[in-house]
């Protein structure tokens, strides 16, 4: 295939970027969307030229460090699936490809289409924990009975792997989906209920000084999920949080 990219330049935090094209042949279908823009940059090198910064690890689709923002949507035309797990099967010979990073307040860039991410680090540490014995013998896991239905939405809930995408599909940058997710792992659970109260106004309140947008209940943030997060979480999220303002 040939194709025409139209990539997002921009040196570090402070310089203005611009969009810059890079037409590209010899892609196959076979490839994944990665593999394309390793193509591209070893032929950048190759000239001499800067190559395009993205993140990546470990092209499995776990880490969620490689999202981009492709032809306006969040990892690409595919569903369920990260930017690494994107194939160029999805794109046509002669396709012009545009290709951004995340765009939001909370997501500010670092260099080219890296963004800093560390926003969604700081709601978890703000309460994406629980209460545990650490000392003396390990507790049995199944020391604690659980139904097994919301040990399921528990997990489900726990999929979530922090790559953005909720933020970046939103049209408010709401961090919503992703802050839902991590309270209900606990939130499902009896270990989760000791911090149940403190947890979810401490993550919601810096999801807000994060400067993340509010939910609207469009929904373009479980459809771009590459790990179909579901909104019913987002409605948890809301009643914990409800529970938990309106006690004492």
């Amino acid at each position: 295939m040939k194709l025409n990219l139209k990539i997002w330049r921009q040196k570090d935090a402070k310089s203005q970027g611009q969009i810059v094209d890079y037409p590209i042949k010899g892609i196959e279908g076979d490839m994944s969307f990665l593999e394309m823009m390793d193509v591209l940059n070893e032929e950048l090198i190759n000239k001499g030229d800067e190559p395009v910064q993205f993140d990546h690890d470990c092209r499995e689709g776990i880490c969620g460090s490689c999202s981009l923002q492709i032809n306006g949507e969040p990892h690409g035309p595919d569903r369920l699936v990260t930017t690494c797990q994107l194939h160029m099967r999805k794109f046509n010979d002669g396709d012009t490809i545009v290709i951004e990073p995340f765009r939001a307040t909370a997501f500010p860039v670092i260099t080219d289409l890296i963004v800093d991410r560390s926003s969604f680090d700081r709601i978890q540490q703000a309460g994406g924990y629980i209460s545990v014995n650490t000392s003396g013998n390990t507790v049995d896991a199944n020391a604690i009975p659980i139904n097994k239905h919301d040990a399921d939405e528990a997990m489900d809930a726990a999929t979530c792997i922090g790559c953005g995408a909720c933020v970046a599909a939103c049209k408010n940058a709401s961090a919503m989906l992703f802050t839902s997710a991590k309270v209900s792992q606990f939130a499902l659970l009896p270990q989760g209920q000791v911090e149940a109260v403190d947890r979810v106004q401490n993550m919601v309140r810096q999801m807000d000084l994060e400067g993340f947008g509010n939910c609207t209940n469009t929904g373009a943030c479980e459809v771009e999920c590459p790990k179909g997060i579901s909104l019913e979480n987002i409605a948890r999220l809301n009643r914990e949080y409800l529970s938990a303002t309106t006690k004492g």
